[in-house]
């Protein structure tokens, strides 16, 4: 996945007027008179090279990044690099070619995993289609592809070796690892690959294939893969508590076009609905402190996301971050807490770049704890 999702643009089709019923359910908790510097500090743009750049997530020692960024010659799709934050050098991890998304650093090794297309043959055929699409002069508004090609790999960076961890057709991406480093989590289509499909089933595959993701758990030698949700609907964007006790995801309504965040045990039971906030609310991730969760969301209007903080039992109306049109979105907090990173369009144009900010943890707990409590 990445930081627009097509979802976003299949809200479109509801209107003018039902945005202005979303716009006026607005006032119902959210800070009014709050701005960005009461959370961000020092905020300065990390990503500058391509077209793109997003999903940043931190290494466990809070030196470095990994992200995705379309800026190979000759590859319009994201590859895989990792940003080292003291000198600023920037290494590809993935192939160079095919689709890549969603990297995540393993604890206490060398390894990254990725989701990538790179052993598709058809991948620098499809490369190619793209670039002259694009020459062309046609344009489209940019959209999610869910390659059934995707499959989660690891790679090792002291050899450079790759290893596949999945097998399945469909779409296998958005993994992370559990704080032990022993176990991942992911998002699934399989499911629609794996069975006979009925007629609705087959047209739904057809529109929108993102229906039939799920959440999937399996060790991290990629053994023992395991489904742990079954609603209908996109479920994806799986990360671990800080603790390694929850997984927090965001699960989308059969339609499509509402999502909230939910948290679960890793054995799939318990699970809970965090929010409820009548808009696309995604891009999940918990605070190392375990007491509230960053989220993005499309509250404020349908092109305008923004980043905001509940507490992670949901008790509590959340709050607003961010305070720049456009996009704003996927947050990750910094191992340590006091930085935060997340992918914006603020740098100008519709495309997304990574920013840094120091982060403001107490003026957080303070804001939450004055906000009002969420009416159910």
């Amino acid at each position: 996945m990445t930081w627009q999702l097509r979802r976003a643009l299949a809200a479109m089709v509801l209107g003018a007027a039902v945005a202005g019923s979303l716009q006026a359910q607005v006032a119902g908790g959210l800070q009014a008179s709050g701005q960005e510097r009461d959370f961000l500090s020092r905020v300065r743009r990390l990503t500058v090279e391509g077209r793109r750049a997003g999903e940043g997530y931190w290494s466990p020692d809070g030196r470095r990044l990994v992200f995705q960024s379309e800026r190979e010659p000759g590859n319009p799709f994201y590859q895989i690099y990792a940003l080292d934050l003291t000198t600023g050098e920037t290494t590809r991890l993935s192939p160079g070619y095919g689709k890549t998304t969603c990297a995540f650093f393993r604890p206490g090794s060398d390894q990254i995993l990725f989701a990538s297309t790179h052993h598709d043959p058809r991948s620098k055929a499809l490369q190619q289609e793209e670039l002259d699409f694009r020459a062309s002069g046609q344009e489209r508004r940019y959209a999610w592809d869910y390659d059934p090609e995707f499959e989660i790999y690891v790679a090792a960076e002291k050899t450079g070796a790759l290893t596949r961890l999945t097998h399945a057709r469909g779409y296998d991406a958005e993994a992370s690892y559990s704080p032990d480093g022993q176990w991942i989590v992911f998002s699934s289509m399989r499911d629609a690959y794996s069975r006979p499909l009925t007629a609705a089933e087959q047209k739904q595959l057809e529109i929108d294939p993102s229906y039939f993701g799920e959440i999937y758990i399996m060790r991290a030698d990629g053994s023992g893969q395991t489904r742990l949700t079954h609603a209908a609907g996109y479920d994806g964007g799986p990360f671990f508590s800080p603790d390694g006790t929850r997984i927090v995801w965001r699960r989308f309504d059969e339609q499509g076009l509402i999502a909230n965040v939910w948290t679960m045990k890793p054995d799939g039971t318990d699970a809970r609905q965090v929010t409820d906030f009548e808009s696309m609310s995604w891009a999940p991730y918990i605070h190392p402190s375990g007491q509230y969760i960053l989220f993005a969301s499309n509250k404020l209007g349908f092109e305008n996301f923004e980043v905001f903080m509940v507490d992670v039992e949901g008790r509590k109306e959340p709050v607003r971050v961010t305070y720049s049109d456009g996009f704003d979105g996927l947050p990750v907090p910094s191992p340590d807490g006091a930085r935060l990173a997340w992918t914006s369009s603020r740098g100008g144009g519709r495309e997304g770049q990574i920013f840094l900010a120091e982060w403001n943890h107490r003026a957080a707990v303070d804001a939450l704890r004055r906000s009002p409590d969420r009416q159910n």
